[in-house]
This record gives structure tokens, sequence and C-alpha cells, in this order.
């Protein structure tokens, strides 16, 4: 084709990408049906995680969850019972009233699977895959979910934990993907959720490991995106999600200037996972709660440094973590008194 003609066309598809996109923000699409889906959670023992197997498993979704903490994770699995059990209830109701309601598939046939796995580890991943598609059968939904924060400034920070930051909030990302992604190009289908941060989109101080697995975790998520569209694999979708601070306790104590905090307060959880599932069943490339963060990352990328620099330090986000940090240090050092070292 023409070079000239090309870039012609090239430019209408780009308009029209815009059209659809504000079609999307005016008329809500419709959510897709994981029901009867294997869907893989890992860090599903507590957190975001926990809340996403509850919210897929009201879909009906056949779940297996990964977790380092085996307690933690067979609480989640109870919830996931607890809910098939009232569906199965719901499903026995509808069966024998007379009113003619929306055809909602069975769920007499779901289980929830649970799995000790270090995700950090590259052999236990595989390993853990492997048993997986043995018990359970392939997965077309992976949510990679589990992180860890040190919670120390770079130079006290031993080399040990930065080494675990990255393996687990980044490394793991490309095991798992690697495990689960061949049958998903096989049958052209699945669905690969990659939960990142906003810490993943810009910086602040005080957390370089964190966010160096975080923008690594948003880059292996963009260069997949891209390798699965240049392999034609459209029914093989991808969602990138970047929260602000979640108020999960993970960066307890994190403050940014108090007269700011009220208009951006941590998000709860349950209103975080709402939006991020809403992003996921419409098969939204992207979601950044709250919507300001797309402001933010754009004036990040055109705003000279120095600039950055000084709205950080107006909002108060240049030292946000140093409160979090000196708690954790706090905490250590109660422990290490409480053992006597």
């Amino acid at each position: 084709m023409n070079i000239v003609l090309e870039f012609f066309v090239v430019t209408f598809k780009v308009l029209w990408a815009f059209v659809l996109a504000a079609a999307k923000w005016l008329v809500r699409p419709k959510e897709k049906s994981v029901a009867g889906q294997v869907c893989l959670i890992t860090g599903a023992g507590s957190g975001l995680g926990r809340l996403f197997a509850l919210e897929f498993a009201r879909r009906r979704a056949q779940l297996v969850l990964w977790d380092i903490n085996s307690q933690s994770n067979e609480e989640t699995a109870d919830m996931v019972r607890e809910i098939y059990r009232q569906l199965e209830a719901e499903d026995a109701l509808r069966a024998t009233s007379n009113s003619v309601e929306e055809e909602v598939p069975p769920c007499c046939n779901l289980q929830v699977y649970t799995y000790t796995c270090d995700v950090g580890k590259r052999e236990k991943v595989y390993s853990t895959a492997e048993k997986v598609r043995r018990e359970v059968g392939d997965v077309f939904l992976l949510l990679n979910n589990a992180g860890v924060v040190s919670g120390h400034h770079l130079l006290e920070c031993p080399d040990e934990l930065i080494e675990r930051t990255m393996m687990v909030n980044c490394h793991a990302h490309f095991w798992t993907t690697k495990a689960f992604l061949p049958k998903m190009m096989e049958m052209n289908h699945g669905h690969i959720v990659t939960v990142a941060s906003s810490l993943g989109l810009f910086s602040t101080a005080g957390v370089e490991d964190y966010c160096a697995s975080k923008f690594g975790a948003v880059g292996f998520h963009e260069s997949l995106s891209h390798e699965l569209k240049a392999a034609d694999k459209d029914g093989i979708k991808t969602t990138l999600v970047c929260p602000y601070l979640v108020d999960t306790g993970m960066f307890r104590g994190c403050r940014i200037r108090k007269e700011i905090e009220p208009f951006l307060p941590p998000l709860k959880p349950d209103y975080c996972v709402k939006q991020a599932m809403r992003a996921i069943l419409t098969d939204q490339p992207m979601i950044c709660t709250p919507r300001l963060l797309y402001m933010v990352t754009c004036m990040k990328s055109i705003l000279p440094f120095e600039a950055v620099v000084c709205m950080y330090r107006f909002l108060g986000a240049d030292k946000c973590m140093y409160p979090f940090i000196a708690q954790r240090k706090q905490a250590t050092n109660n422990n290490e008194a409480k053992n006597g070292i």
C-alpha cells in the first residue's frame, strides 16, 4: 500500500479508536461471563487477592488460589465455598419457582482449589502450575496479584529484601505467564490481569525497590500485550490494574499533606476491586483508580522534572512513605528487642 494512503488509513483508525473509547464512557459495555472458567489468583490469602477471589466466586468462576500462607489461603477458600453454597441454594430455589428468568449456569460442579506457592521461586511456580493442570485443568484467567514491600530506604535495605521484592512483584509474572500462556495461545482464548500500582507509573522517595518492581511489572504487561497483538491472538485479553494507595495495611502510616488528604484519601479495598472487576469483565486494557491518576501520569510525561518535584512537594508526596518506613523500622526494632537479638 502507498505510504501516504496508509498514513490516512492509520489516522482514521486512531480517530476511530478515540470514538470507540468515548462511546464506552457514555454506554457501559456488557460484562462478559466467566462462569465455569478456571481462574487462578496469586496472593489470594489476604488483601486485594482475597476480594478478587470472592468477586469471581460470585460470578461462578472455578477458582485456583495461590498464596505463600496456607492458613490465610484456606480462610479465603472457606469464604469462596460459602458463596458457592449460597449460589446453589439460589439455583435450587429458581428451579422450583415458575418464574422465567435469564438462564444462569449451574454451580453444582464448582470447586475451589488451594495451593501453597512462593511465586518468587521459579521452580516452585512451574511445579505448582503443572500440578494445577493435572488436578484442575487449563487456566484461562490468570490474575497476577501477589506483592510484597520491604519498607526500607535504599541504603538501609538488605540486598536479600531487594531481590525478594523484585522476584515476587515482577519476575513472578514472567513465570506464571510462561506456565499458562501456551494453552491460551493454542485456543486463542484467555485473560491475563496484572495488578500493579500507581507506583508503577510514577515514583516517590524511599521505596526504590518497590517502584522498580512495579515499573517492571507494567513494562512486562505492556510488552506482552503488544506481543499478543503482533501474533494476532485477539482472543487473549489483558488488563493492567494500577490503583492509588489502597487501605489494606500494606503501607500503613503513609501520609500525604494533611490539607490534601481529604481530597485524595486511601482507596477502600472493596471499591478498588469492584472498579478493577468492571474493567476485567469488559476487556478494558487498563484501569487507574482514581481517574485522577491518568492526568498525573500524563503530566509527569510532559512536565520538566523540577516542575514535577514542585508538585510532589506541594502535595506532600515527596516524603509520603517516610512515616511508613519509620513505623516498619520501629516494628523491626521492637521485634528484635522482644527476641533478645
